[in-house]
């Protein structure tokens, strides 16, 4: 009897599932073929990335031969006209620049950074890198190190800081899975700890870099100034010369270090956007967004930020062309200028579509790495999210023969500004647990990315573009 009332539970709760799937999921029409289709169309984008892809051609290219391309550059210029040349192969509906003023640092000679002892066998090189946005100068001081907002606040206040070079050495969060979480949990030191050190008399900081490997190879990034204090200068040092400075600190009490950095902010540049895409044939207004950001750092060849995300966009793009797709709305691929130091790409895209009237329907941006495909993360403005992601989700049972899952919440940088024009804004989420070992350090090369895991990821938005644009939203 118990076990007759429990099947009779749980086909009741059956029929609802499947009334709910067949009436309220947009990818299940009237007509019950529709799922199959989906699912077959969707075959054929994976089978066409994995065996005539683009991306990791095109990215070898760019890391090779084009190598870093930091705003402002002529790099980065050379990046720009190559990437609109391959757009301009694909015959889109149109391809074209969009400017934009961006920021133009430069590095100058080689950081030297020295701890100095009391004999020459005791001095040694720390390695290290300016930090994007940092001035120039010399300083010989000695060190104190801070951990936490409250620390610095109590040696400020005590005068411990005034004369001394602040060493922030808050790491990762290793128990972080989600290692973008343990990243966002000490970045604030490096985007805005020389001012608050500044502010109690420090002259200058060096920052533990932003990775959970223990290497000798220091990360850059950007990082601000406020106008209200001196102005000092800001590096990163590598995980392995934190250890050891944090070492000396602890064994000995004190520790000197001398700190040479070259580099200088130079008047804003022009550059572009590139942007290309096919024509929506019902609501052409309506655009759906595939982008990644065509700058990098000054040091290593920009791989897996974000040239792996650029060269998939323009190879989802590229891919739907080749099988014929002709889109209800607009497809258009965006590679952004300018995310790492300034946002000034996605800014300007975002006022020119504001201007022209256009609707980002949806946007997706893929910035965190070509590595194995895990999913998509969506967010928007309040009032219209719920509704957008609910529509969304109901296409997740198509991704999990892909090992794809949707979660709320994490988008990207370049497409923010968008978000008041009430659109979904979505970010491609690969694997990360190695993202960080590369970000924004010499070893970001284009050997580190696997050529299989890109093309999945390629394949992966490019369906997820086609169910949005197919069943809209």
């Amino acid at each position: 009897m118990k076990n007759r009332l429990s099947r009779h539970f749980f086909g009741i709760i059956r029929s609802l599932t499947l009334y709910f799937v067949f009436t309220l999921s947009p990818v299940v029409h009237a007509q019950t073929k529709a799922p199959d289709a989906d699912a077959v169309f969707i075959d054929r984008i994976y089978d066409q990335s994995l065996t005539n892809g683009r991306c990791y051609p095109w990215l070898e290219h760019l890391c090779l031969q084009i190598g870093h391309r930091l705003s402002g550059s002529p790099s980065a210029a050379k990046a720009v006209e190559w990437s609109k040349s391959m757009l301009d192969t694909m015959g889109l509906d149109s391809v074209w620049l969009q400017p934009c003023m961006v920021p133009h640092w430069v590095r100058g000679k080689p950081e030297q950074v020295r701890v100095i002892g009391s004999k020459k066998s005791s001095s040694f090189p720390l390695a290290a890198l300016a930090l994007g946005g940092s001035i120039g100068g010399n300083v010989e001081a000695e060190v104190v190190e801070v951990d936490t907002w409250e620390q610095l606040e109590q040696l400020g206040v005590a005068g411990k800081l005034k004369g001394k070079i602040a060493f922030y050495n808050r790491p990762m969060d290793a128990t972080k899975i989600r290692t973008f979480e343990a990243y966002g949990g000490c970045v604030d030191q490096r985007a805005g700890g020389a001012s608050k050190a500044a502010k109690y008399g420090a002259v200058a900081v060096l920052v533990r870099s932003m990775t959970l490997r223990l290497d000798d190879f220091p990360h850059t990034g950007s990082m601000h100034y406020d106008s209200a204090y001196t102005l000092i200068p800001a590096a990163a040092i590598s995980t392995v010369a934190a250890e050891k400075l944090s070492q000396i600190l602890r064994e000995q009490g004190h520790a000197k270090v001398s700190i040479q950095l070259n580099c200088m902010t130079l008047p804003d540049e022009p550059s572009f956007n590139v942007i290309g895409e096919i024509r929506g044939t019902e609501r052409p207004n309506d655009i759906i967004i595939v982008g990644g950001h065509l700058d990098s750092w000054d040091i290593g060849q920009g791989a897996h930020d974000d040239g792996a995300g650029v060269m998939q966009s323009m190879d989802v793009i590229h891919i739907l062309k080749t099988l014929g797709y002709r889109p209800r709305h607009t497809i258009r691929c965006v590679l952004f200028m300018n995310e790492e130091n300034g946002l000034r790409g996605g800014k300007a895209y975002a006022m020119e579509a504001k201007r022209k009237g256009e609707f980002p329907l949806t946007s997706i941006e893929t910035d965190a790495g070509g590595f194995t495909p895990r999913g998509f993360g969506f967010e928007g403005e309040e009032a219209v999210f719920a509704n957008f992601y609910q529509k969304v989700a109901a296409f997740e049972p198509l991704f999990e023969p892909y090992g794809l899952k949707f979660t709320k919440g994490g988008s990207g940088a370049d497409i923010g500004p968008l978000k008041s024009q009430k659109g979904l804004l979505s970010g491609y989420s690969p694997d990360s647990q190695r993202y960080f070992d590369y970000h924004h350090a010499q070893t970001d090369t284009f050997d580190k990315v696997n050529k299989r895991e890109l093309e999945l990821g390629t394949a992966s938005m490019a369906a997820l573009i086609y169910l949005i644009d197919k069943y809209g939203l």
